[in-house]
């Protein structure tokens, strides 16, 4: 699987890169026809602690599924994007065996 990471106004780490392409490579064993992926990293200029925004975009065959988190860090947001896109992944699965 392709894994594009865009960060927008800063850059990226090694180790936030290590850390993106294992979360969600991983989102693999939950459906086969994953073609893509797309991770965009942001600061928000809000006040707030939780201001690290993480928008994932899997290219799938049919339409694309798509998750945005936003916490305190990038590995969360990261995270919490990757855990909701394996709930898409296991219900269009289900979806797909039912007909």
């Amino acid at each position: 699987m392709n894994i594009t990471i865009q960060s927008v106004h800063f850059d990226t780490a090694d180790h936030l890169e290590q850390f993106i392409h294992q979360k969600v490579g991983k989102l693999e064993q939950f459906f086969d026809g994953i073609l893509g992926a797309e991770v965009v990293l942001r600061l928000d200029k809000s006040e707030t602690l939780e201001n690290k925004l993480a928008e994932i975009t899997l290219d799938i065959p049919g339409n694309n599924l798509f998750a945005k988190k936003q916490s305190k860090s990038f590995e969360e947001s990261v995270d919490s994007a990757c855990e909701a896109l394996r709930k898409q992944l296991v219900k269009r699965k289900e979806k797909i065996k039912a007909k």
